[in-house]
């Protein structure tokens, strides 16, 4: 359905140990964006990477820290594209709790068995007065080429949530979007299509 690579290597990133930035950053919602970052990483490796915690707890935390760090609602509704238009109200409603659960029960088995990696905050740079980006690295084990992430954070000054990922320059927004969009052309078109499918491999992976 989707880049399953892709995807890793964005949530991958919140679950490896994370470095400090240079000093000299600026006291701005650049730096706090990068702090939200680093904070978040720590959150993870706390709460989710112990494979002895039982599945269910591990969702659970894990859907409440997607739900608190990301804005869920705006990259559903930006990844559906020019779709979420033609959708109606009850389809709007049902792929956005689709959505939230595709992205939990994919990847709330994979935390464990891949922390432990280094996550490099480079540095951050604001882009207007609500968005900032957070430059990151995953360095891998074994000598492997490192991995590139930015992290692109939204704020209104109190709350930051982030808005998109992007791994070695590709939208994690963008690559959902194209995904979802072949299987609604598949589908006739029909928003409906995507949610039957959202719903079988939201239950096929929440089996496992």
């Amino acid at each position: 359905m989707m880049s399953r690579r892709f995807l890793l290597a964005v949530f991958l990133g919140l679950f490896l140990s994370s470095t400090q930035l240079p000093a000299a950053l600026a006291d701005g919602h650049d730096k706090h964006s990068a702090d939200f970052i680093r904070s978040l990483a720590n959150r993870a490796i706390a709460s989710l990477t112990d494979p002895e915690t039982p599945r269910g707890v591990r969702i659970d935390r894990f859907r409440d820290m997607f739900n608190d760090s990301f804005a869920v609602r705006s990259i559903g509704k930006r990844a559906l594209g020019r779709y979420w238009r033609r959708a109606s109200a009850e389809e709007r409603m049902q792929y956005q709790k689709l959505f939230e659960e595709l992205m939990v029960v994919t990847y709330v088995d994979r935390f464990a068995t891949y922390a432990g990696e280094a996550l490099d905050i480079r540095k951050s740079r604001i882009e207007d007065k609500a968005i900032a980006t957070v430059f990151s690295e995953i360095k891998r084990k074994g000598g492997a080429k490192s991995i590139r992430v930015d992290w692109i954070v939204g704020t209104n000054g109190t709350i930051y949530k982030i808005v998109d990922v992007k791994v070695e320059g590709v939208s994690m927004t963008q690559t959902l979007s194209s995904d979802f969009t072949s299987i609604i052309r598949q589908k006739d078109g029909q928003v409906s299509g995507l949610i039957v499918e959202l719903e079988k491999k939201t239950a096929e992976l929440s089996a496992n």
